[in-house]
């Protein structure tokens, strides 16, 4: 099985030992590191699985475009001094690549340790980089970047993996417990009206047709056919709902909402999604679990109806 990944800087994760080193106050070990992330998705899973033992700060918040994302002068400086960098790849923060590449901080795309089998691609053969929405892919990149934590504390390497098998097990158990949610919803009812191409991997694993305005990136245009397209297929499939997301403007899908309302249908606008951001940190949104888990229930109680 082909495999790639993507890792940039030109210190070594093995050069990284050093700079772990046990810090001594009163004669008590406090091994940890401090870890940077992109998106929330990723800083999310990982402070749960390493705990106490690592500091994880993610650079995107709550409605934040990572596709559109440019790094800043704070983000620079938070990057220079984290141990380790991991991002998700896949031409997902497209901006930030010359800030990856010319960090002396080792940087590891997670997402592209993910068999190229499994990814999804546009009509255009772009890769879809939203692999978060299909949990056993995103078990792949997350299990990548616990390796490389291992790596730099290996005294509490067998403290980390436990917990990840346990948080997996959680990963399981969710995605179980989504399919079983969407079988009460008959086929030709699930159809996921979106505003940009993020909700791919959700809807395989899901069994959803997906149908998005926008590309795979939102840097994509929406034209009025994409509109018209869209009203088109929600008038044939008799869809009840489209949804907004949180980290971009809803005003294509009222567009959307209008132009069928033009056309004699009513379509409801269904709730907003989580797609390329997460929610509030310290609220059951601002998790991946919760996160997912919103989507889920929001989507399927919205085309139960």
């Amino acid at each position: 099985m082909n495999t790639f990944k993507v890792v940039v800087g030109s210190v070594s994760c093995l050069a990284l030992l050093a700079a772990c080193q046990s810090d001594t106050t009163d004669g008590t070990e406090n091994e940890s590191i401090d870890i940077v992330t992109t998106i929330a998705q990723i800083a999310d899973p990982l402070s749960v699985i390493g705990g106490e033992h690592i500091n994880v700060t993610a650079l995107m918040g709550p409605g934040v475009d990572p596709h559109l994302y440019e790094a800043t002068q704070s983000d620079i400086s938070t990057l220079q001094n984290a141990d380790l960098i991991f991002y998700s790849g896949l031409h997902l923060e497209a901006n930030m690549m010359d800030v990856f590449s010319n960090s002396s901080v080792p940087s590891v795309a997670i997402s592209e340790t993910i068999p190229e089998a499994d990814l999804l691609l546009d009509e255009e053969g772009s890769i879809d980089p939203h692999v978060w929405f299909d949990p056993s892919l995103w078990m792949i990149a997350l299990d990548e970047a616990v390796e490389e934590i291992k790596d730099a504390v290996p005294d509490h390497a067998d403290e980390f993996e436990a917990n990840k098998v346990a948080y997996f097990k959680e990963l399981e158990e969710m995605q179980q417990q989504a399919e079983q949610t969407f079988a009460n919803i008959p086929v030709e009812q699930r159809v996921l009206v979106t505003a940009h191409d993020a909700f791919g991997y959700f809807g395989r694993v899901n069994q959803l047709e997906v149908v998005a305005l926008q590309g795979l990136s939102t840097e994509s245009e929406i034209g009025l056919s994409d509109v018209q397209s869209t009203i088109d297929t929600i008038i044939e499939k008799e869809v009840p709902a489209v949804f907004v997301e949180t980290s971009i403007s809803d005003s294509s899908i009222r567009s959307v909402i209008d132009g069928a309302a033009k056309a004699g249908v009513e379509v409801e606008l269904g709730g907003e999604l989580y797609s390329d951001a997460m929610g509030e940190e310290g609220t059951e949104v601002g998790t991946y679990i919760g996160m997912y888990q919103h989507n889920v229930t929001t989507i399927a109680e919205a085309l139960s109806k």
